[in-house]
């Protein structure tokens, strides 16, 4: 690769870095619209503990865990703050930073589903697990070129589906990870007090400031446009300009769609068009396409996007009124629920080897399988950690901190005087 071709490279992965990282601030003001105003102050230092934390274990350890040297295409060695071992063409310093946004966005996700009543000393514990290894493994897997993705002619993937795992950008990896372990971090919490009647009937607690949630969605979108076309990692040269354009559209068609079929069943189910249920729509669509953002037509955009903000209204409903999870923000669903849809609806609408163009079954049998282990590990690394925690140290804050708000009595402060 020519010097040019390779600093425009380097430029456009730095510059989708940047992006990827003002999703935090996304998270943070979206999260902290949806929940009460005495628990801003938490909210807040939580998504910035985030990414401290992130930063700094991807670097020494998470790393090495998803792209070091590895064993049979399980794991990658740790490398403890030594980058030796990465051999791309792209620097490595400039490749870890990318991969370091997209590791805390994962572990960002949980802390909205847990919000109002989590202990701040245990919730510096599973942000800590997230990025030391339950991403980075699950990462090797996938992107790290694991076994999952390993296309050698007599590999497991290769002689079971005649295809390998696809994930252009972190449906599965990255968002139905996150919003698998915010669902178990939410079961292991219980609901906040006053969720749920005597009789088990849902009652809403509204959060304090949609401006601010929608702020922060309008952030997260623009975000975005780092988080998919920035996972081609090149925009030197005719392939990558055009791929780059058309995960673009794709993504903001996505996105367009999904808010739109949230609006409208939400106007068709409850009466009127809901702004809280219709932000979480653009996200679902924005999850939903970006597996597949890279081999679906401009029109499969659209109906990824439409199929996951209809969804995503049930999906809701289902986990708050059905199964009584509290889920303040609808992490679990957006993320969670969204991120496998959009993984399956991948393997159906691929132009190039998805079941519905008449490829056949294979490709989407690896999708199918892809999801189920990313989430299995998930769910149970959740299930080991979350109540784990619970039983040996206690999860949750006592009942008068939750009443009273955590910002006093977890950081001594307020946001709002």
């Amino acid at each position: 690769m020519n010097e040019i071709g390779l600093s425009l490279d380097t430029v456009w992965m730095l510059l989708a870095a940047m992006l990827v990282f003002w999703m935090q601030p996304g998270f943070a003001l979206c999260e902290a619209g949806f929940t009460r105003s005495k628990n801003t102050a938490n909210i807040l230092m939580k998504n910035f503990v985030d990414f401290m934390f992130g930063s700094l274990l991807f670097f020494f350890v998470g790393f090495g865990f998803m792209f070091g040297s590895d064993g049979a295409g399980f794991i990658g060695m740790p490398n403890w703050g030594d980058l030796s071992f990465y051999k791309g063409e792209l620097p490595v310093e400039g490749f870890l930073i990318f991969e370091t946004v997209f590791c805390a966005t994962s572990a960002t996700i949980v802390s909205g589903a847990m919000a109002e009543r989590t202990k701040f000393s245990m919730y510096l514990i599973y942000s800590a697990a997230i990025s030391l290894f339950i991403y980075p493994i699950e990462g090797h897997w996938t992107w790290g070129g694991g076994w999952l993705c390993n296309d050698a002619a007599d590999s497991f993937m290769m002689s079971l589906f005649g295809d390998v795992f696809h994930d252009f950008a972190g449906s599965a990896i990255v968002h139905s990870v996150g919003g698998v372990l915010a669902l178990i971090g939410a079961m292991a919490l219980g609901p906040r007090i006053g969720k749920y009647s005597a009789d088990g009937k849902s009652r809403a607690i509204p959060g304090h400031n949609l401006t601010l949630a929608s702020l922060g969605v309008f952030i997260l979108w623009m975000g975005w446009f780092g988080f998919n076309p920035g996972s081609q990692l090149a925009a030197s040269g005719e392939v990558n300009r055009v791929a780059i354009s058309h995960v673009f559209l794709t993504t903001n068609l996505a996105a367009v769609a999904g808010g739109t079929a949230t609006m409208f069943i939400t106007w068709m189910k409850y009466g009127k068009p809901s702004l809280s249920l219709t932000l979480n729509g653009v996200l679902a669509g924005l999850v939903g396409i970006t597996a597949g953002c890279d081999l679906v037509s401009p029109t499969g955009a659209v109906i990824i996007g439409l199929v996951c903000g209809v969804v995503l209204v049930f999906a809701i409903e289902f986990i708050d009124h059905r199964l009584h999870i509290d889920d303040p923000v609808g992490a679990s669903s957006v993320h969670g629920v969204c991120g496998i849809l959009g993984t399956l609806l991948t393997g159906l609408l691929s132009t190039s080897n998805g079941a519905f163009y008449g490829h056949g079954w294979g490709f989407f049998g690896a999708e199918c399988f892809g999801i189920l282990i990313i989430d299995l590990w998930a769910a149970a690394c959740g299930f080991i950690l979350f109540f784990g925690i619970k039983k040996l140290h206690g999860l949750r804050v006592d009942a008068r901190i939750e009443d009273e708000g955590l910002d006093i009595y977890e950081h001594g402060e307020t946001c709002y005087n």
